[in-house]
Formats: structure tokens, C-alpha cells, sequence
């Protein structure tokens, strides 16, 4: 019996690791050379010719014993993952973005904590601790880190800061100077603006998402709104825009929800993707091949420019019922092989 427990203790890892669970739910990060296969995880179509080749990053916090990010295979099988520290596993509601960065470490923001970059081993580099952070975050090719503010903000708040690599705001701006005024002063859900995306485009003027106010707008770099687009005609609560080639925005809306590209000269609707069975679509990309990749409550798509579905991976162990909100996905983001 004794021999028994020693050769228990011995092989139980191993055991464990093969059939795909954690031995133990601890902060650190774990690469496989052989991609592992993960019990939450599924992908039950993959056309290979047709989808564009990658690995896959996203959050996974479904589970809220075990909050990790992880890195599939096009078979969604785990080739990288990262378990958040038990001091940090509280702050994944409403769902968090994740993004790999050039030099290979891994950018994230938990809401209402703050922003932090780990490298492959797990060991944190880099972080930005406020309360007000909340979905967006994004690392600029000057070094510096675009992060929007719209965790229960208010008119004394700004909503988008850029913070250089000492921690020190550079730039920032403020929704009062433009939206403290009818009908927008008396508005609030989760906070005045509830300001959840903002980017750095090329010209150096920032696009920044205002879901409260149904709202995208591009400010200067004095903070000056010079565009805006209303899209209570289209929609409502916008999530996640951004600037494609030839004046194009790509979003998510809802109600109904669907993703579309809209002509920023022409003002109108160039392509979209809805299907019936999804619901609350948070996050959508355009691939290099044309493709789009949507992320949708416990789903994640590859569709064509044609609307067909080339790739599908799904979630164990979570609904797309209202009560599991704070379990769904969020953000994905395909890296080329």
C-alpha cells in the first residue's frame, strides 16, 4: 500500500495532464510542444481551405475558480495558457481584452483592476493599476499603451488615457467638453459614457466607441470630436470598432445583433453578418484573407465575406442565457502561424 501512494503521488500529474485538466489552479503560464486538448474547449468545423491559419488567443473565464487566457491550435487544442493569480481572479466581469504583442508577451486588462503584460513564462513585466478600466486596451507602436476609462465613469472622469511605459499619462481625453450637455448629461449605465473601445489611427487621431451614447467619434489629438456617427438608426450599445482600409469601420451592434462594415464616406451599410441563433455579438476582427473573425457569448466564428461560417469554436460549461452574462466571451484574437 505504502509503494501504491508513492507511485500515485509520482504519476498523478501525468495522468492529469494527459486527459486535459489542471493539476492545480495556480498564477503561471504553460506552453505545450505538444498541443493539449481541453476539456472547456471544442471546435466542430474547420474548413482548411477556406479559413485563415492560426493560432487563437482569448479569455476564458467561465469558470470562475480557474480564470485563465489560453492559446488553441485551428483543432482548439491548447498550445499556451495562462492562469490568473487568485488576487486577480475576481476582476473578469464583464469580460476582458487580450492581445499579443510583437515581442511576444501578452497585454491584457481586468476590469476594474488594471492593465498588465506577462511574458511566455507568466512573469509580469509590466502593469497599470485604476479602478476605472474597463474593456480596451492597446499596446502603440511607440511603446505607449491606449486604455479606456469607462468603468462607472462619470463627467469628472477621462475616458481614454495613453500611458508611456513609466506610467506617466502623456495623453488623455474627456466626453465632458463635447457630451456634458442634453441628451447626452443625464445618461447612465454602468457609468456616464460606458466608453468601451479606443484606437490609435494612422493619422494620430483616436477612435473612440461611447456605447451609452449609441456613439463612435473620432477626436484630434487636442481631443476635439471632428467625426461622429449616431447608430441608434442601425442599432444599439456598439462594441469594439475599428478603422479598416479605404474609410471602413468594422462593429458589432445590437438589436438586432450582427457585425457591419459601414462606408465612412458614403455613410451607410457595405456588408454584415447576422445569423438567427446568435445573440450579443462583443467583438469582431478582420482577417488578412478578408475573413472575419466574431466572437458571440460562448461562440467563436470565422465567416467569409460571403457570410459563411469556415470556422466554429464553441465553450463547455456555459450558457447563452442572461445569467451566465458574466461568464461569456469577449475578444479573440487570430495570430498567423
Amino acid at each position: 500500500m505504502k509503494y501504491s501512494k508513492i507511485l500515485l503521488i509520482f504519476f498523478l500529474p501525468l495522468i492529469i495532464a494527459l486527459i486535459g485538466i489542471p493539476c492545480a489552479v495556480h498564477a503561471g503560464a504553460q506552453s505545450y510542444s505538444e498541443p493539449k486538448k481541453d476539456i472547456d474547449i471544442y471546435v466542430d468545423l474547420n474548413k482548411q481551405a477556406s479559413a485563415f491559419k492560426g493560432t487563437t488567443l482569448f479569455a476564458l473565464y467561465h469558470r470562475p475558480d480557474r480564470p485563465r487566457i489560453v492559446e488553441v491550435t485551428m483543432e482548439g487544442k491548447v498550445v499556451w495558457e495562462y492562469y490568473l493569480p487568485a488576487y486577480l481572479s475576481q476582476f473578469t466581469n464583464p469580460g476582458f481584452d487580450v492581445e499579443r504583442l510583437e515581442n511576444g508577451n501578452t497585454l491584457f486588462v481586468l476590469p476594474r483592476k488594471g492593465i498588465f503584460e506577462i511574458d511566455k513564462e507568466g512573469n509580469t513585466v509590466w502593469t497599470y493599476e485604476d479602478n476605472k478600466v474597463s474593456h480596451d486596451v492597446d499596446r502603440l507602436p511607440n511603446g505607449n499603451t491606449l486604455i479606456v476609462f469607462g468603468n462607472d465613469d462619470t463627467q469628472e472622469d477621462f475616458q481614454v488615457k495613453e500611458i508611456n511605459n513609466k506610467g506617466e499619462i502623456v495623453w488623455k481625453w474627456s466626453a465632458k467638453n463635447s457630451f456634458d450637455k442634453p441628451p447626452f448629461n443625464t445618461i447612465y449605465n454602468q457609468g456616464w459614457t460606458h466608453t468601451n473601445g479606443a484606437s490609435r489611427l494612422k493619422n494620430g487621431n483616436t477612435l473612440i466607441n461611447l456605447r451609452n451614447f449609441a456613439r463612435t467619434i473620432i477626436v484630434n489629438p487636442n481631443g476635439n470630436v471632428i467625426w461622429s456617427v449616431d447608430w441608434k438608426m442601425l442599432g444599439t450599445s456598439p462594441h469594439d470598432t475599428h478603422q479598416l482600409p479605404n474609410n471602413k469601420l468594422l462593429l458589432a451592434l445590437k438589436n438586432p445583433h450582427r457585425v457591419i462594415e459601414w462606408d465612412m464616406k458614403t455613410n451607410e451599410v457595405v456588408w454584415e453578418f447576422s445569423k438567427d441563433q446568435v445573440k450579443v455579438i462583443r467583438n469582431a476582427s478582420r482577417l488578412p484573407n478578408g475573413n472575419t473573425l466574431v466572437v458571440e457569448r460562448r461562440n467563436i466564428f470565422e465567416v467569409t465575406a460571403h457570410g459563411k461560417i469556415v470556422w466554429h469554436l464553441g465553450i463547455n460549461g456555459v450558457s447563452g442565457e442572461e445569467r451566465d452574462h458574466g461568464r461569456w466571451l469577449y475578444t479573440a484574437q487570430r495570430i498567423p502561424y
